[in-house]
């Protein structure tokens, strides 16, 4: 029987413009890199056509998923919602799947964050900085420091105006010709392999819809912070992806000069208009930062509540849900990310830890637009502050693009998708094994 979540001690304080600053905050770091090693699966025409599919998917996701977490807000987020419309097996395989996505996009950004600093500090090596990423972040999150909307708002604010500032410096740079040049070199097929690159683009907003049920006026806070927020991110995308590729052709922001790929693709744009020492090129590459920063906090974070709640409710080690008796923040979860997240960085591939990361995320979605029209026709008395337009037309929609994004990766990433699927069945069996006797099909 489904239960009803409810939430009478939550404070509604969130408004529209602070929903706007979450939702782009913790998706903005996609911007600045990892999109750009796509390019060289499909090349510009591949990935634009990737790209487009991939934003249809987000604009019909993003309000079914708000409507999930207005309805049950709880910290598992996707979890939660799969224990009460699918039952505990299918929770666990959804709960893995998001901490999958979000104890791998974090080390994936960490080396973004290396790659940049290391523009201004070539002497210390690229994973030197992002393993100093990691530690800094995850202790300040275990000593209790809460990153406040206002802050986010300010933090993304700056990331978002580098970023307008960025494509008006290149795009009058851009020529149509450069946009052609080798645009379609793998067909068809290297429009599927580009999929999990496009979507890195808005990777993560899915994890803010967890503040939900705090919005102020929901179906109205919801409507402009949400919308406003995926509206922001697909415009960025198109102008970041049309200056970047248009100044030089897609090869001249994917590899580095001693033909090894980027992950930095933006100054490598910048640098063929302005030149790597003018003073706007260390200004902008400086502000980036702050967009990764933000990023890669609020996702440590996000993995930290999500572990927590697996071990909270006994769906994984019970050390998982441990308290820091001084700090009150998940210690243990924490401590735990971090380390796989750390392993995860020092192999040193950006593409296929993006690619695990991106595995989960399309399994997390899948399954939340099942669960999110299961609800609707099984638990319609379900209290739902916020209701999704367009049912089922939507959830259908993200459903459907969803799956498809997952057969094709799966195809086309047969490294990357092995290691992710032997961590599903191998936690899974686990699970079995600890909980036979007490799950009912």
């Amino acid at each position: 029987m489904l239960k009803q979540s409810t939430s009478a001690g939550l404070k509604r304080t969130l408004t529209p413009l602070m929903l706007w600053g979450l939702g782009t905050g913790y998706v903005i770091s996609g911007m600045y890199f990892g999109w750009n090693l796509g390019l060289e699966k499909g090349g510009t025409l591949g990935l634009a056509i990737a790209t487009g599919i991939i934003i249809l998917m987000y604009l019909a996701f993003t309000f079914s998923y708000a409507e999930l977490a207005c309805a049950i807000p709880q910290a598992g987020g996707v979890f939660d919602y799969a224990h009460q419309a699918l039952g505990p097996r299918w929770a666990f395989i959804a709960g893995m799947a998001q901490h999958i996505e979000f104890i791998f996009a974090p080390p994936a950004i960490a080396l973004s964050i290396g790659a940049y600093f290391n523009l201004f500090l070539p002497q210390i090596p690229v994973a030197a900085i992002a393993l100093a990423a990691y530690l800094v972040f995850t202790g300040l999150n275990i000593i209790g420091v809460r990153t406040a909307a206002v802050f986010e708002l300010l933090i993304t604010i700056l990331a978002v105006a580098e970023l307008l500032l960025f494509a008006g410096i290149v795009l009058p740079a851009a020529r149509w010709e450069h946009l052609q040049q080798n645009a379609f070199p793998n067909g068809v097929a290297g429009v599927f392999a580009a999929l999990p690159f496009a979507i890195w683009f808005f990777l993560g907003i899915e994890g803010v819809a967890n503040v939900a049920e705090e919005a102020i006026e929901p179906q109205r806070t919801i409507r402009i912070g949400f919308g406003s927020a995926i509206l922001t991110l697909v415009v960025l995308c198109l102008l970041t992806f049309t200056a970047a590729t248009g100044v030089a052709g897609w090869e001249a922001i994917v590899y580095k000069a001693d033909g090894s790929t980027s992950d930095s693709p933006l100054p490598l744009a910048l640098g063929k208009v302005v030149g790597a020492g003018h003073p706007l090129f260390h200004l902008l590459v400086t502000v980036g930062i702050f967009g990764l920063v933000a990023s890669f906090h609020g996702l440590i974070l996000a993995a930290g509540r999500s572990t927590y709640e697996f071990g909270r409710a006994g769906f994984g080690p019970r050390v998982l849900g441990y308290i820091h008796p001084r700090f009150r923040t998940p210690s243990k979860a924490l401590l735990i990310n971090m380390c796989i997240g750390i392993a995860a960085l020092l192999t040193g591939r950006t593409g296929e830890i993006i690619t695990i990361s991106v595995l989960g995320a399309l399994t997390l979605y899948a399954i939340a637009m099942v669960c999110m029209i299961r609800l609707r026709l099984y638990a319609p008395a379900l209290a739902r502050p916020f209701r999704a337009p367009l049912f089922p037309i939507a959830p259908a929609t993200a459903f459907l693009i969803a799956m498809i994004s997952l057969v094709a990766v799966c195809l086309s990433a047969q490294g990357p998708t092995l290691a992710y699927l032997t961590i599903l069945a191998v936690s899974f069996l686990a699970f079995l094994w600890t909980r036979r006797g007490r799950i009912s099909l």
